[in-house]
């Protein structure tokens, strides 16, 4: 438990794709596991757009230790629901070769409008996220920081990167979810807003002229939650090993605070451009941490790896306030080792096939899970 009081609740959204592991191909199982799975995980399981993905999710849990035990009792849930049908979990943001255009899309009404709304755009969104939620009470002082951490967005971008492959093609990208993403509309950075009553202006705006019928279809990467009162980080592609996930969600947690104790020493990170951020957010989905950044107060590139280790000296004096020094230390075996969509890459280098890809990623979905 952290050592001081900073009042967070964590939630934390993971998508996974269902793959047969003969074939290696998606596999559009999602209402007979649902099935299963709503008497042993009732509403931490539930549909995506396709049918062959789930959804899961975190209870509320008070720190990322709570968080990661039960992204470890999920995916484990999980694993052993799929086993009975013959099928195993992968947690990637794209699928190294299965056809998008093949795919069953899942029964709801919900994702029907999707597609009656945005068409193939819809269609081809066969892709898998991790959303984190950080609750902050007071709504002000959410838009605040999330004018503040858009900044960060391409560098936990960089960590998170597991997409480089689209329907059997290498696309020299880290996170080409990302791009696709973005095809939607209202996603990518988000802008800024002066307080809490310019972004509900904003809002009415947007439905009293049909832009939109309801706060859910602001997608941008990171956002006011329009259900709970939280700040909703959604950059990241989902990550495949679990300390990676933790990792990343713990840095999260540590610049919500350091700029928390900033706010109340009348400190601020400095607001930058949309434009410049999403230019880093492009070197991010392209080159993930291997590349440069823009470094936006000194106004040149970076090696992105500098600035990665600037951020962790930014947040280092609130991690063990927060006790999660030892979660964040896993990003050093990160860069040492390469994000998913690094290891992906080089499995498909040394073997030239994609399917022993898709075994890396059921292998590293489950690595730790079972030993907890």
């Amino acid at each position: 438990m952290p050592r001081t009081n900073y009042n967070f609740t964590i939630g934390i959204e993971e998508e996974y794709q269902i793959v047969n592991p003969e074939t290696r191909e998606l596999s559009s199982a999602i209402e007979n596991i649902l099935k299963d799975g709503q008497d042993s995980l009732g509403n931490q399981i539930t549909t995506e757009l396709m049918q062959c993905q789930v959804e899961i999710g975190t209870r509320v849990c008070n720190s990322i230790q709570e968080a990661k035990e039960q992204i470890i009792s999920v995916r484990r849930a999980v694993d052993t629901l799929v086993r009975k049908h013959g099928l195993r979990i992968i947690a990637a943001g794209t699928h190294p070769f299965s056809e998008w255009s093949k795919q069953d899309m899942t029964h709801r009404a919900r994702y029907r409008g999707l597609e009656l709304e945005n068409r193939v755009l819809a269609r081809q969104l066969l892709i898998c996220g991790m959303h984190m939620h950080i609750g902050i009470e007071d709504d002000d002082e959410r838009i605040d920081l999330m004018n503040q951490l858009s900044y960060f967005c391409p560098h936990l971008l960089c960590l998170s990167t597991s997409s480089p492959f689209w329907s059997g093609y290498d696309t020299g990208l880290k996170s080409y979810r990302s791009v696709i993403f973005e095809c939607l509309p209202r996603t990518g950075i988000a802008p800024v807003f002066r307080s809490w009553n310019d972004y509900q202006e904003y809002l009415q705006v947007m439905m009293d002229t049909n832009c939109i019928d309801e706060p859910t279809k602001i997608r941008w990467d990171l956002r006011p939650s329009p259900k709970y009162p939280t700040l909703e980080f959604r950059i990241a592609d989902v990550c495949t090993r679990v300390d990676e996930a933790i990792a990343l969600c713990a840095i999260k947690v540590a610049l919500v605070a350091k700029l928390m104790k900033l706010r109340r020493n009348n400190q601020s990170w400095r607001i930058y451009r949309k434009e410049l951020i999403q230019e880093n957010k492009f070197r991010a989905l392209r080159y993930g941490f291997d590349g440069k950044l823009l470094d936006l107060g000194r106004h040149r590139e970076v090696d992105a790896r500098k600035l990665i280790f600037e951020l962790l000296t930014f947040i280092d004096d609130v991690v063990d306030d927060l006790d999660v020094r030892e979660e964040i230390g896993y990003v050093h075996n990160i860069l040492a080792e390469g994000t998913s969509a690094d290891r992906q890459l080089k499995v498909y280098k040394e073997t030239g096939d994609l399917k022993a890809v898709v075994d890396m990623l059921i292998e590293e979905t489950m690595m730790g899970v079972y030993e907890h």
